[in-house]
């Protein structure tokens, strides 16, 4: 978690050093990175830590090492086909990408496009890396390295010119050092791989779960294609809704890594330890325990981002008076929707990480990949008449059909603890509603909290009003006896 936090506040510095670029640079690059993210999302880091990590914990020592070598040789060539393919086709990806009558510079996106496209190469091989790391619960190397990248990418963007190819190689430049930094730590632990194309029977097996991936990635590159289209569409929205979006997501996605995905990441090796193992108690347990801390964490900054998320968006404007309020209106708008969504996606990833340990990926893609496809319906539905918070809106409806999917799936499995979990939430809402009250209150009757848009009132309403709504959660949960807060009171005694 604190190389989480690390990697989301250093990724908000880097965000905000992006938007001091124009609009046309920064919704093209938006674009542009499009490409790249869906497919590391089938390549490294989602069919990686779910389809590698089980496989991999089930060998002995001698055959994780094959395995590694052979995966990682293998990955490194598809990435080459893919890349060079994402080069010569970016005009063609832009053009699917985008409106027809698009808001952004489609000439600059596809001049961007193809610088970036290396970055799929960069980060598979960091997504192996961290991979290897994670399955041998070595958690701190790995979770430095995106914080590597961020630093990196900054320091590039304020030394080199403000333009559209330096803000590209910048994301390069990033994607190097996050690869470079975890090296050492792989070689320390005699995990650093020599990449191989032997073939490997253990590969089938990983290549067997990650199969049904296509499913998910295809219903979420369907998801992201309709949302960039709807984003870039002039008549709907102006020049600058792309930039707004992105900034919305980095912030929903800061939360998200730090209260949801660094914990479930910790311990979804201990999932597949208890799979390998067929010990179903110690699974369940371990399912009450992950879906107990992660809501009870996203909780209450769920209820936050709900009241306070014009001041969080804030962020991003270093200069007073000087910065688009497009994108400050379309980032508040659509932050506030995904407020909502904190906590149904919470359990969502909690219980995907449960059929994943399983090896019953099937079960888990197609829940994901319908879940998508909902979604855009929902868009479709509910941006028309709510405007850019039916975003979020539609994202936290999807959350909770698919939390209730999973559900009905693994007590036909295993007997799902809803009981222990019902009670759990009974308590959680509430308190995180009387978070998000006390907050807005703050905003109202607090005298010398700023109106938003510029950085330092962001940082006040967030201080003042966040922190009187957090400390108000902690007091509830402290009177409910909750025991997340008795484990969080004994990790500050330490």
């Amino acid at each position: 978690m604190a190389g989480t936090l690390g990697s989301r506040l250093s990724g908000i510095v880097r965000q905000q050093i992006i938007n001091l670029f124009g609009d046309t640079l920064t919704d093209a690059f938006n674009v542009a990175v499009k490409v790249p993210n869906l497919l590391r999302e089938l390549l490294a880091e989602g069919a990686l830590v779910n389809s590698f990590i089980p496989v991999y914990k089930s060998l002995a020592t001698a055959e994780r090492k094959k395995l590694a070598q052979t995966f990682s040789g293998v990955l490194i060539a598809v990435n080459l086909l893919l890349m060079a393919l994402g080069i010569l086709a970016a005009p063609w990806i832009v053009g699917i990408l985008t409106a027809a009558d698009a808001n952004i510079d489609r000439a600059v996106a596809v001049y961007m496009t193809q610088l970036v496209m290396p970055f799929l190469m960069l980060i598979s091989l960091s997504a192996v890396a961290m991979g290897l790391l994670n399955a041998d619960e070595h958690f701190r190397e790995s979770s430095f390295a995106p914080v590597a990248f961020n630093i990196a990418s900054i320091v590039a963007l304020l030394l080199l010119p403000n333009t559209a190819t330096w803000l590209a190689f910048g994301w390069l430049i990033g994607g190097v050092a996050q690869l470079v930094v975890q090296l050492p730590a792989l070689n320390r632990f005699g995990l650093l791989p020599t990449p191989s194309l032997k073939p490997n029977p253990a590969l089938l097996r990983v290549l067997r779960q990650m199969a049904p991936f296509t499913l998910t990635a295809g219903a979420r590159q369907f998801l992201n294609l309709y949302v960039t289209r709807l984003l870039t569409n002039a008549s709907q929205f102006p020049q600058g809704t792309t930039t707004g979006y992105s900034n919305a997501e980095a912030l929903f996605t800061m939360a998200n890594g730090l209260f949801v995905v660094s914990p479930v990441l910790a311990l979804f090796p201990r999932f597949s330890e208890h799979a390998a193992a067929r010990d179903w108690a110690a699974f369940k347990a371990l399912t009450v325990q992950g879906i107990r801390t992660t809501t009870f964490l996203a909780a209450p900054i769920s209820a936050l981002l709900v009241a306070l998320a014009p001041y969080a968006v804030s962020l991003f404007n270093l200069r007073a008076g000087d910065y688009s309020l497009t994108r400050f209106e379309a980032g508040s708008g659509i932050l506030t929707g995904w407020g909502l969504a904190l906590v149904p996606w919470a359990i969502v990833t909690v219980l995907l990480r449960t059929f994943y340990a399983r090896e019953r990926t099937m079960e888990a893609v197609t829940v994901s990949a319908v879940g998508f496809v909902v979604e855009v319906g929902l868009y479709r539905l509910l941006v028309p008449s709510l405007g850019l918070l039916g975003f979020g809106v539609s994202t936290a409806i999807s959350g909770i059909l698919m939390a209730g999917a999973l559900a009905l799936l693994y007590r036909r499995a295993l007997g799902f603890p809803g009981r222990e979990i019902t009670r759990h939430l009974a308590r959680v809402l509430p308190l995180s509603v009387l978070a998000g009250l006390v907050a807005w209150l703050a905003l109202r009757f607090v005298p010398f909290i700023p109106a938003p848009g510029f950085i330092v009132p962001g940082l006040i309403g967030l201080s003042v009003a966040g922190g009187a709504g957090l400390v108000a959660y902690l007091l509830g949960a402290l009177v409910l006896r909750m025991p997340e807060m008795g484990g969080l009171l004994r990790r500050l005694r330490r």
